[in-house]
């Protein structure tokens, strides 16, 4: 059952899922706002210059019926008095033309925003599968686009009817009025019935943006199975993220290891721990730690020093406290200063013991390592 229930498209869609989905030209559209919104945008420009646009219209109609000898004779005069009324209709409406070229373009920008996806106009084959055009037929999404087809019939039938019965006496009257005057009369009527008409198409609007949004959140839903995949796509899986630390570890520890034989001196605890140190006074400020580990690493210092010839020096508080303060390849602590210098002039002693011979020096005692940096400086 929790298999099942992690499998449920019961999650939000993530901001990455989202995106994604945009990136596919999956976005929420509402044609009932782009429908409003044009002919909102119509009805204004018609409104505001109708009577300069029904002059020149009128000025191109009157041009074009005119009729001149010349025409007769020659068809080159009749193709040229033809393209100056086209383009004389053309000056004419080109307010209209540009007023809903600019709501066009706007209107998508009000609910999802401009999308230009190369993906979206990609060929799916999947859509000429007839099995899946007849269960797009049945589906919700079609059982939604009748019910607002309706309404919208209704809606336009119900208003236009109002408009007429509440006009029909109006309407009887304007045969016996002048034609100017009836002319007038009924444009009104009729720009007053798109008002009604387009306001009633803004409540379908209204109600179709909030459910085009419910309904393309609820189409990207997600499972929790999803979500995790997706979190591992993300962060990187585990595993590999695992596997790079173990090869990053490996990689740091044969750079450490390759820094042993350089060493000056190896201070050990005696077993637990090892640290490599390492001293030149023309690069240098201070000793640096070249190497340190423990238990495996620290035998294998302990070896590799051994095999090069590195002394090597049993001091546990110094070991202890050098390993627990003091990074991989960082300067010695200023407290460590005195110990180090005795283990480094004990180093120095004992290779120049070896190369000119001598009595072996002794080993350093009770090395001046604060109980503060020792780890178990407090329980010893």
């Amino acid at each position: 059952m929790a298999e099942e229930s992690d499998l449920e498209k019961t999650e939000p869609a993530s901001p990455r899922r989202l995106e994604k989905a945009r990136e596919e030209g999956q976005v929420a559209r509402s044609r009932e706002l782009v429908t409003f919104v044009m002919l909102a945008t119509g009805l204004v420009c018609l409104w505001s210059t109708g009577e300069l646009m029904a002059g020149h219209l009128g000025s191109a109609l009157r041009n074009g019926l005119q009729f001149e000898r010349a025409s007769a004779f020659d068809a080159s005069h009749m193709m040229v008095q033809a393209g100056s009324a086209v383009l004389q209709a053309l000056r004419a409406l080109m307010p209209l033309l540009a007023l809903m070229l600019v709501a066009a373009l706007v209107a998508p920008m009000l609910l999802g925003g401009w999308l230009l996806s190369a993906k979206s106009l990609t060929p799916k084959f999947s859509k000429m599968n007839p099995i899946a055009g007849i269960s797009r037929m049945f589906s919700t999404e079609t059982l939604v686009e009748l019910v607002k087809t309706i309404v919208k019939s209704l809606l336009v039938g119900g208003v236009a009817w109002w408009v007429i019965s509440g006009n029909l006496a109006s309407i009887m009257a304007l045969m016996s009025e002048p034609v100017h005057e009836a002319l007038s009369h009924t444009l009104r009527l009729v720009a007053s019935t798109c008002a009604l008409i387009i306001g009633s198409l803004l409540l379908v609007a209204a109600i179709d943006v909030p459910y085009q949004l419910w309904s393309h959140h609820h189409k990207l839903r997600m499972s929790r199975e999803d979500l995790r995949q997706e979190q591992k796509e993300s962060d990187g899986d585990p595993q590999v993220k695992a596997q790079i630390r173990r090869q990053q570890q490996q990689m740091a520890k044969r750079r450490m290891m390759a820094e042993v034989p350089k060493a000056d001196i190896i201070v050990t605890n005696p077993t637990h721990f090892a640290v490599a140190l390492k001293y030149s006074d023309k690069e240098m400020r201070a000793p640096r730690v070249v190497a340190k580990g423990t238990d495996l690493v620290a035998l294998r210092i302990r070896a590799l020093a051994e095999e090069h010839k590195i002394p090597v020096l049993e001091a546990p508080p110094l070991t202890r406290a050098l390993y627990r303060h003091t990074q991989l390849g960082a300067e010695i602590p200023v407290a460590l200063y005195a110990a180090v210098a005795e283990v480094l002039a004990w180093a120095y002693q004992l290779h120049r013991q070896s190369t000119e011979g001598g009595a072996v020096p002794p080993s350093p005692k009770n090395l001046p390592v604060p109980e503060t940096l020792d780890p178990l400086g407090s329980t010893a």
